[in-house]
């Protein structure tokens, strides 16, 4: 290496960026990543930090679920967190550790790759609003259940292997328009589950070093390979993402009024005014 020449010490290469340029906001698709081994992403790290956040911040449960389930039907594991990470190799469990942007480090290292995205995000949906990140950690055979969530995500693969199963966002044949309402009137991210969906989905393999570009709301479920699993997600929103969801928010108000109003199209400029109606009937209080 010649004095001139640099490393490259970006954790998205630049053809993950030029990748990411095609497909976002809209489409998910694999992307690479560089994160190396990472002394606050360790199994003993990652188990302090479940024991230190906030009850509010971590959820577990057993991994031996079915792809679809009601939230209150995922029963207990009978374990810490602290307890469930340390010997997730054998307890058939799954786990999150949520907003780790909370805790100082984390957040650095969460603000040091939304930086990477910003030259492929800003321009097509603006500024990147309410950075968060989750860690996943699951057992060898886990299921995280059919879902979706609200914010612009790249989940990294760190260790072992999983497949992400992804259906189009916006499609009411796997998430009908009531789902959308009822999410983002305050419930559960969990979504009902046909076995017919299956065949419909986008299937996205992902190994260490690999990554996951999903889309704001895609349906979709995680199912664990045969070692366990560590996954970092970096998420942020975007002024299209709150105005989508109050247009959701405010159709299940509509139909709370007893009228039946359409789902509403993705792009952000189709709810301008609902969105901005719903923003000053809140600030009057003349809805939920």
């Amino acid at each position: 290496m010649t004095a001139h020449q640099k490393i490259d010490t970006r954790v998205f290469p630049a053809e993950t960026l030029e990748t990411m340029a095609a497909l976002y906001p809209s489409q998910a698709g694999l992307l690479r990543h560089r994160l190396p081994d990472h002394p606050l992403l360790s199994i003993e790290a990652l188990a302090a930090l479940g024991e230190h956040l906030p009850a509010g911040q971590v959820e577990y449960n057993p991994g031996d679920v079915p792809i679809g389930i009601l939230p209150e039907d995922v029963p207990s594991n009978g374990l810490s967190i602290g307890e469930t990470i340390r010997t997730i190799d054998t307890n058939r469990s799954w786990a999150v550790l949520k907003n780790i942007e909370t805790e100082e480090a984390y957040r650095g290292l969460l603000m040091a790759l939304l930086d990477e995205l910003k030259p492929v995000v800003e321009p097509r949906t603006g500024a990147m609003l309410t950075p968060q990140g989750f860690i996943f950690i699951s057992s060898p055979g886990s299921i995280t259940p059919f879902h979706f969530d609200p914010e612009h995500n790249i989940l990294l693969q760190l260790r072992g292997a999983k497949v992400m199963n992804v259906w189009p966002a916006g499609d009411e044949r796997f998430a009908h328009r009531r789902e959308h309402e009822r999410y983002h009137s305050g419930g559960h991210r969990n979504l009902p589950w046909q076995e017919s969906y299956e065949g419909g989905q986008q299937r996205v393999p992902l190994a260490p070093g690999d990554a996951v570009l999903m889309p704001v709301m895609a349906p979709h479920y995680v199912a664990n390979g045969d070692a366990p699993s560590i996954s970092l997600s970096i998420t942020w929103r975007s002024e299209w993402s709150y105005r989508e969801s109050e247009a959701h928010a405010a159709n299940a108000a509509l139909r709370r009024m007893g009228l039946d109003p359409a789902m509403p199209p993705r792009w952000p400029s189709y709810a301008w005014a609902k969105t901005v109606g719903w923003r000053v009937a809140r600030r009057l209080r003349l809805v939920g």
